[in-house]
């Protein structure tokens, strides 16, 4: 069984930056690819960003690209989203997804994730 807790959300300006973690548990995780979501209220979860099993691939959504940075230490078993230049339309409920097998293809779609983080709120004022 694989757990993930994420960390790191809170209240922050427009422009201004967060970094999110997730600490995950669990045999194998550090061979799992590894992605971050979110979700704001009344709308579907999106996808944001994913990583590969060893960090030497990753993809983004369009709307976060060349702002955010996802990577992963595996020695310490944890994911990292960083968020810079911040906007008011990012504020949603960020989750961390682990995939269930080992794998070295990152994957973008949430139905292909097994493994989901409690989330962690992101609210950017203007």
């Amino acid at each position: 069984q694989v757990q993930l807790v994420e960390s790191g959300g809170g209240l922050v300006q427009a422009g201004g930056s967060l970094r999110l973690s997730c600490a995950a548990s669990g045999r194998a995780v550090s061979m799992y690819p590894m992605g971050w979501f979110r979700q704001a209220p009344g709308k579907e979860r999106d996808f944001v960003a994913a990583v590969s099993w060893r960090g030497g691939s990753t993809y983004y959504a369009d709307s976060v690209k060349g702002r955010f940075t996802i990577s992963r230490d595996n020695a310490k078993n944890t994911v990292y989203l960083q968020m810079n230049s911040l906007e008011p339309e990012d504020t949603a409920v960020y989750y961390c997804a682990a995939g269930g097998r080992v794998t070295p293809v990152v994957l973008t779609t949430p139905r292909l994730y097994d493994y989901w983080g409690q989330g962690t709120q992101v609210t950017v004022s203007p």
